[in-house]
């Protein structure tokens, strides 16, 4: 038990370090405010003069309410720790251009943000702030976390439009593009399959070589031709990627007429893909 809140107060420590990174050397010298309370800690410093981590600060502190009414008591602990860490970190780093270029700073600047926020999602946690409302979306509504964090970050782009000039406000809006697409290729990009179907004549040896081959399970599944009105058993197989050529030369090597389906699915739940098993 204790190791395991070591090892997430770890992946939680070093996501807070990086979102800070970004804020301080990435996109505040270039008054990016893309979205998020560190975006509007950005537009208010620069308006009103208010620091950056006091606006961080209180609206963490309000938004934690928001959190164990609505998220429980693990997130709402979890969250805590963000919190109260972010704004700390934020005043220790120094706000310096770490890349003068604005265009590329703000590019690798949001990209890199959306993986320390994926980070603090895959622990159950966040910075609070705007990366609240998507964890309640999700858990209530089964909306993506990129998708919910890109709404709420909306308001706060629309205000910097206010502070800031017309560019500021193009660079917030790529930069959310940015940040939602990394965090989306982080949440399913690496956990992508490949969910083949074949209907050959062959399927006994087919299957046989894919499960002797491959190592993957095969299920054999009823199928009729319209125009032919005969049935024809179908073999559907699910597996990474890296196996789908060698799914192939089985194909092409047993029966080379044979109809193939291929599709690219991003989440495989079940034996031999979220949990070891003895068979498949």
């Amino acid at each position: 038990m204790i190791k395991t809140w070591a090892k997430k107060l770890l992946y939680i420590t070093l996501a807070i370090v990086i979102l800070a990174i970004c804020v301080n050397m990435f996109l505040g010298p270039h008054n990016i405010a893309a979205g998020g309370l560190t975006g509007l800690a950005i537009i208010l410093e620069e308006w009103l003069g208010i620091s950056r981590t006091m606006v961080i600060l209180i609206g963490n502190g309000a938004l934690l309410v928001v959190t164990f009414i609505f998220l429980g008591r693990e997130v709402f602990i979890n969250t805590i720790i963000g919190a109260i860490m972010l704004p700390l970190v934020i005043g220790i780093i120094p706000q310096y251009t770490l890349i003068a270029d604005r265009m590329l700073s703000m590019v690798v600047g949001s990209a890199v943000f959306g993986i320390a926020v994926s980070i603090l999602y895959f622990n159950n946690a966040s910075s609070g702030g705007t990366a609240i409302p998507p964890l309640i979306f999700k858990k209530h509504f089964n909306l993506n976390t990129s998708i919910g964090l890109f709404f709420t970050d909306g308001v706060v782009v629309l205000l910097s439009l206010w502070v800031f000039d017309v560019d500021a406000f193009f660079y917030a809006i790529t930069s959310i593009f940015i940040t939602s697409a990394a965090m989306n290729y982080i949440e399913n990009g690496t956990n992508k399959k490949k969910m083949v179907y074949i209907i050959s004549d062959l399927y006994e040896s087919i299957s046989k070589d894919i499960m002797h081959d491959i190592g993957r399970g095969v299920t054999i599944i009823p199928a009729m031709g319209a125009f032919e009105q005969k049935e024809k058993p179908m073999l559907m197989v699910t597996m990474d990627t890296r196996n789908y050529q060698k799914l192939l030369g089985i194909v092409n090597k047993r029966d080379p007429s044979a109809f193939m389906i291929t599709d690219t699915v991003s989440d495989v739940h079940g034996r031999g893909f979220t949990y070891e098993s003895g068979s498949v």
